[in-house]
C-alpha cells in the first residue's frame, strides 16, 4: 500500500461567490465578467452606459449566467459609495474602467492629465478600498483585481501620463496587499499589452503605431480579450491562494526586453 500523499490542483470554480466587475459592458471588462460567470460566480456587471450594459447583461443571462446590472461611474465617489452600500456581500472585485488621452509630454493639457489620473488611479484606489471593506466584512477573504497595463512597468511613446497612472496602480497594489493580507484579501493586477478593444481602436488605426506594437510583442501577434480571461479567473480563484501584491503581465513578451 502506498504512503504517498498526492496533491490535487486547487479549484478554478467560483460557485457560490459574488463578483463585481467595473467596466463590464465591453472590451476587457466584458471578458472578465464572462470568465467569472462561466466559472459559476454571480456577477454584478457595472458600467456607465446603461443601454449597452443592459444589452450585455441580457446576453449573459441568455446563456444561463447569474448576472445583474449596475449603472455606475466610479469617478463619482458619492455614487460609488452609495452603490457599494447597496451590495450585501462581495468575494471578488475586478476594475477594468479606465481612459487614455495620449499625447507627447510637452503637449499634455492639464485637463487631460487630470482626466486620466482621475479615472485610472483615483477611482481605482477608492473603488478597491470600498470593495475591500465589503470583502473584509464577509470574513472569508477574497480577491481585488485591477486591470493595469504593461505601461505600469515600462514607458511608451506619447504615454507619459497613462504610464504614470498605471505605475501608480502598481504601487497601490503592493501597499494594499500588505495592509489587507491579514484579512485574507489578495490584491493583484493584470497588465495587458495592446488588446483589440474600443479603447485601443485609434491606436490600431495608425499604421505607424501598429508597426511599433508588432516590433515589441515577441509572440508576434496582438492581444485579444480572450487572452485576459484565464488570468482573471486564476486571480479570482483558489488556484492563486498565495498570490498577492503582484502583477500578471499578459504582454506577449513586451516587457521581457
Amino acid at each position: 500500500m502506498t504512503t504517498v500523499k498526492l496533491p490535487h490542483t486547487p479549484s478554478f470554480r467560483l460557485d457560490g461567490r459574488r463578483a463585481l466587475v467595473i467596466g463590464a459592458s465591453r472590451g476587457i471588462g466584458l471578458g472578465c465578467a464572462m470568465a467569472l460567470a462561466e466559472a459559476g460566480a454571480h456577477v454584478i456587471c457595472a458600467a456607465r452606459g446603461r443601454d449597452v450594459l443592459d444589452e450585455t447583461v441580457a446576453a449573459m443571462a441568455g446563456e444561463g449566467h447569474s448576472v445583474e446590472a449596475l449603472a455606475l461611474d466610479i469617478t463619482d465617489l458619492d455614487a460609488l459609495n452609495a452603490a457599494m452600500a447597496e451590495i450585501a456581500s462581495l468575494d471578488i472585485f475586478v476594475n477594468s474602467a479606465g481612459t487614455a488621452r495620449h499625447a507627447p509630454a510637452l503637449e499634455t493639457a492639464p485637463e487631460n492629465f487630470d482626466a486620466v489620473m482621475d479615472a485610472n488611479f483615483r477611482a481605482a484606489f477608492f473603488a478597491s478600498r470600498e470593495a475591500a471593506r465589503l470583502i473584509i466584512a464577509g470574513g472569508k477573504g477574497g480577491s481585488v483585481i485591477n486591470i493595469s497595463s504593461q505601461m505600469g512597468h515600462v514607458g511608451g511613446i506619447d504615454r507619459t501620463v497613462y504610464a504614470a497612472s498605471k505605475h501608480a496602480v502598481e504601487g497601490m497594489t503592493k501597499s494594499m496587499a500588505i495592509e489587507w493580507g491579514a484579512h485574507g484579501v489578495r490584491v493583484n493586477t493584470i497588465c495587458p499589452t495592446f488588446i483589440r478593444t474600443p479603447l485601443t481602436a485609434p491606436t490600431f488605426a495608425d499604421p505607424e503605431r501598429v508597426e511599433w506594437i508588432r516590433s515589441k510583442i515577441k509572440l508576434d501577434r496582438f492581444g485579444e480579450v480572450e487572452d485576459i480571461m484565464g488570468a482573471v479567473l486564476f486571480l479570482a480563484s483558489d488556484a492563486s491562494a498565495l498570490v498577492t501584491g503582484t502583477s500578471i503581465l499578459v504582454d506577449g513578451g513586451w516587457t521581457a526586453g
